[in-house]
This record gives structure tokens, sequence and C-alpha cells, in this order.
């Protein structure tokens, strides 16, 4: 067998360790998300590097420095999750959702802005309609799911006059103001938004070069922004009757003994899927030279 598909094939099975060690809550092997990356690189290499050759190195280099950072810990260290929901302060912290949401796709936004100069250029009309399509869902999510938090922090919170001072509380929670949750709301979907748009213009860049397959998998890069904006948002708090409408948080699927982590376990698949497809459709020495659509019709 030819080494650059034996790397792929290779790093695919490491991409499925990781995804198990997710699902079960107990890593197969704490490296297989750095391996199933360093192998992707490898295969990049050995392939065939496209024009401009410094992308796709450069594309998958954050994801290797994120992929070390976010490793399990040994077996014995002590507990360890695969998801930071939030510190421990008892105030009112306004970023919080931010910090969860660009903790867990600041790797995805810069490998997603590489390739977004390095294949720069007019998409064809009928990308960018698909393009827009795909992105109104999205977008219509995350405006329901904004609306549900902030709708229901509305209605949990009175009016209490201390001193002829009003102050706004949280029935049955925390103090805090809607003028507080509202700017962490919005701070919270920025992430995931620039995610999911970033990967859609992507998307029609390289379908518009004939990278199909590439294509793909930078549609799929803007399904995983999905669970990062519940994931997100499940770090600004509000009361727990408003996520009566995340479709994608962590108990989506029901976790159980066995599974105790489906969705986490759905999110690596799909993220790493994308990264696999990416970098399979965008190498190889027969398609190394695809000149840019001259028109964008």
């Amino acid at each position: 067998m030819r080494r650059a598909p034996l790397l792929l094939i290779l790093a695919a099975v490491s991409a499925v360790a990781h995804v198990v060690g997710v699902l079960v809550a107990a890593p197969l092997w704490r490296g297989a998300e750095v391996l199933s990356l360093a192998l992707l690189l490898g295969y990049a290499v050995a392939a065939g590097l496209p024009v401009p050759r410094w992308a796709v190195p450069a594309a998958l280099v954050p994801l290797l420095v994120d992929a070390v950072r976010t490793m399990p810990a040994e077996p014995g260290a002590g507990d360890f999750g695969w998801t930071v929901y939030g510190s421990g302060d008892s105030g009112f912290d306004v970023t919080a959702g931010f910090d969860a949401a660009f903790a867990g796709s600041w790797a995805a936004l810069v490998a997603v802005a590489v390739l977004l100069v390095a294949f720069r250029g007019r998409g064809r009309r009928r990308h960018l309609i698909a393009a827009t399509v795909a992105a109104t869902p999205v977008v219509g999510y995350t405006a329901v799911r904004v609306a549900d938090v902030g709708a229901a922090v509305a209605a949990s919170t009175r009016v209490v006059e201390v001193r002829s001072e009003t102050t706004l509380t949280r029935v049955g929670g925390p103090g805090y103001d809607r003028a507080e949750v509202v700017p962490a709301l919005v701070l919270a979907v920025l992430p995931p938004l620039a995610l999911a748009l970033a990967a859609l213009v992507l998307a029609v860049l390289l379908a518009g070069r004939g990278r199909r397959l590439a294509a793909t998998g930078a549609a799929l890069l803007a399904v995983l922004a999905l669970p990062l904006l519940d994931a997100a948002l499940a770090a600004v708090p509000h009361p727990l009757e408003a996520d009566g409408t995340a479709l994608f948080a962590w108990y989506a699927i029901t976790p159980t003994a066995a599974m105790p982590q489906p969705v986490a376990a759905l999110t690596a698949a799909v993220e790493l899927a994308a990264y696999l497809l990416l970098v399979a459709g965008l190498t190889g020495s027969h398609r190394a030279a695809v000149p840019a659509p001259a028109a964008a019709g």
C-alpha cells in the first residue's frame, strides 16, 4: 500500500479511537486525537500539498495545538472532563458564555480563516445560494435559543424595592440584572456563529474550485457550531425551563452508564470527520493546481 493512503487510514482509525474514548468518558489512549491530526498532516505532505503549499499545514497547526492542550489527564491523575462550562465564582460573569464558546472553537476558527485567505476568490452563484440556505437554520436556531433564554430570564425576575432603589433578582437563584444577561447572550453566540458562517463561505469557495470533498468537510464545521452554541448558552446563568429548545445540548441524547457522553462523542466525530474530508479533498498531486473560477455564474 502507498504511504499516503495508509497515513489517512491510520488518521481515521485514531479519530475513531478518540471518539469512542469521549463516548465512554474513558480515553482508549489519551493521545488519539493528537495522533490523528499529526497523521493527517503527514498524509497531506505525502499526498501532495495544494497551492499555496503553506495553507494546509498552517491550518492544521492550531488544531494540533488545541488537541495537545485539551488532552485528557493520565488515568489516576484526578477527574477530567471534555468540556469546561464555567468558573465557580458566585458573581455573574458576562463573558462566561463567550469563554466557553471560544475555548471550543478558536482552533477551528483559525484553521478556517487560514484556508479562507489561501483560497479566497469568487464563488459560483448556485453555491452561494446553497450556502445561504444552509446558513438560515443555523441563524434561526441561534435566534430562537437567545430569544428563549432571554424570555425565561425576563419571566423569572422580579422588581424589589430596597431603600428606594430598584433591583432585579432571579427567583430561586442568584441575583443578576437582565442588563447583564443580554450582552452575555450576545457574546456567547458570536464564536459559534462566526465559525458557522466562515465555514459556509469556505465551502462555497472550495466548491467553486471543484474541491467538493473539501467543501463537504467545511460544511460539517458549520454543523459543529450548533453544539458549541448550546454549550456557550449553558454557561450563561439562566432558568432551567429555557433549555427546552436546546436540541444540541449535552443531554439532548440521554446519557447512560455505558455511554455517558453521546452528544460530546457525536460532536467530536463531526469535527474530526470535517478535518479528514477537508485535508483529503485539498491534497493530492492531481488537485494541487486547480485554478480559481473566473466568474461567479
